[in-house]
């Protein structure tokens, strides 16, 4: 480590004196100079290369364990924990999508907000006094499917429902006029 600053460094300060301030031998330093590049060190360079190509080629999509498995199929014999510390000590990271969520409510509004009127007494007397609603989203292969429902407080049954391909105004007041036309 002392010698690759030493190496880094030797345009600017003088090598004797890098030595003397590290407390390392200038002799030393002069061998490690000369030392050939390790069998290691040349197999990490075309690792490193390697790891660049695969993961450049993924659109910088895929992380260690998708390019551990590319380079094992290209016959390229390599432990994933390598690959792993070789992408972190060269700072190649996969990209992250952002999960996909949607937005089902809009509280940045001005419209006046209902009074709670059950006040978490979820108890009825008697059928058709007390409805609950509540809408949710399916995701499916065609995109997302909502739907809404109405339910009855006292036999705890759907008395309404409607499913659409969007959650406009007319999916809530569908499930009500189905519940309404039941009842």
């Amino acid at each position: 480590m002392s010698f690759c600053f030493i190496e880094d460094h030797r345009d600017a300060y003088p090598v004797r004196l890098m030595c003397e301030v590290l407390e390392v031998s200038s002799a030393g330093y002069h061998a490690w100079r000369k030392r050939p590049v390790s069998e290691r060190a040349t197999t990490n360079t075309t690792l490193l290369a390697e790891i660049r190509d695969v993961h450049q080629g993924s659109g910088g999509r895929y992380g260690s364990p998708r390019i551990h498995a590319a380079l094992q199929a290209q016959g390229r014999g390599a432990s994933r924990g390598r690959i792993e510390r070789m992408m972190q000590r060269h700072g190649i990271r996969a990209l992250v999508a952002r999960p996909r969520r949607v937005r089902t409510t809009d509280s940045r509004h001005d419209l006046p907000i209902a009074p709670n009127l059950i006040g978490r007494d979820f108890t009825a007397e008697a059928p058709n006094r007390v409805w609950l609603a509540d809408i949710t989203y399916v995701p499916t292969a065609e995109g997302w499917l909502y739907l809404a429902a109405l339910i009855d407080l006292f036999s705890r049954k759907i008395v309404g429902w409607c499913m659409r391909d969007h959650m406009r105004a007319e999916l809530a007041t569908s499930a009500l006029t189905m519940a309404i036309q039941k009842q």
